[in-house]
């Protein structure tokens, strides 16, 4: 019994004795970091944007109807070329051939064709002296008309052979630059296998594909806005082409912008984002929250944005970012309209980091 009190009262003495001790608080070291905030813009949705690829507006992807080795190529990627200008030579010696058999058709047809001619006006002459009977003007007369048609059709064959050799022989339709070569001398060209690409540089257009839920939106005529991707330039356009069926394209509706002239720099091939303008909303609730994209971390596939937490502190906050509207983007959930985010930093910021709003 004394020992269980002995053990109580020792108990009683520590707790006394820790509760009787100050408790020491830990100082905040942290550096603070100065920030500017800015909140979201709320548009309305007042277009519709789409990707689009730079094509030249006149182009070409020239080949040929005939099978043969290639036996020269006279031009290179980035050369520029005249209308007319041989570019590509088939070899052609079975056509050849079949020229030189039809010469000497022509030249056998010629000459029968004359003397059944001569024939002809001769019987025709006693026949009206009654020198002939009409049984001999009768067979004078189809054995010219035959001479006459072997003639013809012996030319008709000349045509076809020379328009089986113009395929043999590429020329350029039109004044452009060579922007693709799709060939090498000795390789088998095969009718319609693209052979090398033309295009006449400086008058530019946009190719985009709009989904069936937007097309009925986009009017021709009407001026966009073509933002280049790469280098974020605005570039003013119309749309030229609006199509009606989308039989042949995946659901996906094909539009075309006639762009300005411009001083920015543009190759074919370059991606785009097009914006039509269509009719402004008026529903709040469909309004978009859109931030610059300056601002925005990227980590792998992740994206974010620094905000500001409880006791200013930065909060790295993670996005589902939707379209791209010039410098900005649009945020489909992670950040509010009312909510701050951080636009710029006097230090490194992290998960946590002190700040002072400026």
């Amino acid at each position: 019994m004394k020992n269980i009190l002995r053990i109580i009262a020792i108990v009683t003495l520590i707790f006394t004795t820790s509760c009787g001790k100050e408790k020491k608080t830990v100082a905040d070291t942290r550096a603070t970091v100065n920030v500017k905030v800015s909140t979201p813009s709320s548009e309305s949705n007042s277009f519709i944007s789409a990707s689009g690829k730079v094509e030249a507006v006149q182009n070409a992807n020239l080949s040929t109807r005939m099978m043969g080795f290639i036996n020269n190529i006279s031009v290179n990627v980035g050369d520029k070329v005249s209308k007319g200008q041989l570019l590509i030579s088939i070899n052609s010696a079975d056509i050849s051939a079949q020229k030189a058999q039809v010469d000497a058709s022509i030249l056998e047809a010629s000459a029968a064709f004359n003397n059944a001619e001569k024939d002809y006006h001769r019987f025709t002459a006693l026949f009206k002296d009654n020198s002939a009977s009409q049984k001999e003007m009768d067979d004078i007369s189809a054995n010219y008309e035959m001479a006459k048609a072997r003639l013809e059709a012996a030319n008709q064959m000349k045509n076809q052979v020379n328009a089986q050799l113009s395929y043999s022989n590429i020329t350029a339709p039109f004044s452009g630059v060579i922007t693709g070569k799709f060939v090498n001398k000795g390789d088998m060209a095969n009718p319609g296998m693209p052979l090398i690409s033309i295009e006449t540089p400086g008058n530019y257009q946009i190719i985009s594909m709009v989904p069936e839920f937007e097309i009925t939106s986009i009017k021709k005529g009407t001026n966009v806005n073509v933002v280049l991707k790469s280098t974020n330039q605005l570039i003013i356009g119309k749309v030229t082409e609006v199509s009606t069926s989308a039989k042949n394209t995946g659901g996906q509706y094909l539009v075309k912008v006639l762009l300005d002239k411009t001083e920015v720099k543009l190759l074919s091939g370059m991606y785009t984002s097009v914006q039509f303008p269509i009719e402004k909303i008026t529903d709040t609730k469909k309004k978009m929250v859109l931030v610059p994209q300056s601002v925005l971390l990227h980590q792998g596939q992740l994206t974010g944005v620094y905000t500001i937490g409880n006791e200013n502190v930065a909060i790295l906050r993670w996005l589902r970012i939707g379209k791209s509207f010039g410098d900005q983007v649009e945020v489909l959930s992670g950040l509010s309209a009312n909510e701050q985010y951080i636009v710029s930093a006097d230090g490194k910021l992290y998960n946590g980091a002190k700040v002072s709003i400026q």
